[in-house]
């Protein structure tokens, strides 16, 4: 016989019988007539060219074949309930899902201390991969499931399910001492001091460039760098500074050794969103996430 003569209410009636060893309280537990379970036995019978099941006190009892057959049809039958079941509901104390997310540097410094604190507390074995993409290429791995998030300012990624999550601006981060200011802290200042400047920048991030370019600022960029995480050694050791949203420009200031000057930049203010697929709209797991991605963040 073929795999494909079978379909999974033959092996349903099988399993049945084999664990009460009796046809009417197979039928009973598979909400099925006698007949039909009967017609079902009959069937599967004559597929697998065996008795499977013969007449015994109380009942029916197993042959050879059927004992081996047993256990895979067992197995077999809990793994597709499993992933039935799986896919009405989430528990996040006992998944051991991965979430895949694209994150820039920036985004990974900024979300997954706290995602990752939430998620030790509320679903200890579930797992993060964060890597960047493309932003061509981010809302293509979500329709397909290479992703399952994309969190960050993406005004190019379109045709996809998003929330906001907060709204941040961008600032200059200099070293505390600066022989540009004479104050350790100034939130104003204007395109005079700006040309003053000497500017680090990161590839990575074209908001940044594009905002020299807007100021006419290109010809005192000095550095092109590949990733924000390497700017505050760079940036207190030097007089450069550096163009990077607000809040992590704060997050770098906290321990001291930098100031943070506000300018009135171009494309100053930018929205970060939460990006998801419509195809996996209804998903259980990735529904809590999105819940606990919004809790976290939303606002904040």
């Amino acid at each position: 016989m073929h795999i494909n003569d079978l379909n999974m209410n033959l092996l349903r009636v099988f399993d049945a019988v084999y664990r009460t060893r009796n046809v009417s309280r197979a039928a009973e537990v598979l909400a099925l007539s006698q007949p039909a379970t009967s017609q079902a036995l009959t069937r599967l019978r004559l597929l697998l060219k065996d008795a499977l099941f013969v007449r015994a006190a109380g009942g029916v009892s197993p042959t050879p074949k059927a004992d081996r057959l047993a256990l895979a049809v067992r197995v077999a039958i809990s793994t597709v309930e499993a992933a039935l079941s799986e896919a009405e509901q989430f528990d996040p104390a006992s998944s051991q899902k991965i979430f895949r997310f694209h994150l820039s540097d920036i985004g990974e410094a900024r979300f997954l201390p706290s995602l990752m604190a939430a998620l030790h507390a509320a679903a200890p074995a579930v797992r993060v991969q964060s890597a960047p993409l493309p932003h061509s290429e981010i809302a293509a791995a979500l329709d397909s499931g290479r992703l399952d998030f994309a969190i960050g300012f993406l005004p190019s990624v379109h045709d996809t399910q998003k929330v906001e999550l907060l709204r941040d601006c961008y600032a200059v981060l200099l070293r505390s001492g600066h022989p540009v200011f004479d104050k350790k802290r100034t939130r104003s200042i204007g395109l005079k001091e700006l040309a003053r400047l000497e500017y680090v920048a990161v590839r990575s991030h074209a908001e940044t460039l594009r905002i020299l370019q807007l100021l006419r600022l290109e010809d005192r960029l000095r550095l092109t760098a590949s990733h924000f995480l390497a700017l505050p050694a760079i940036v207190r050791q030097t007089d450069l500074g550096a163009v990077m949203p607000l809040e992590i420009a704060r997050g770098f200031a906290a321990g001291g050794g930098y100031t943070i000057v506000e300018p009135r930049l171009p494309l100053r203010d930018f929205t970060v969103s939460l990006h998801w697929s419509r195809r996996f709209e209804a998903d259980p797991a990735q529904a809590w996430m999105r819940e606990l991605l919004q809790g976290l963040f939303k606002g904040v």
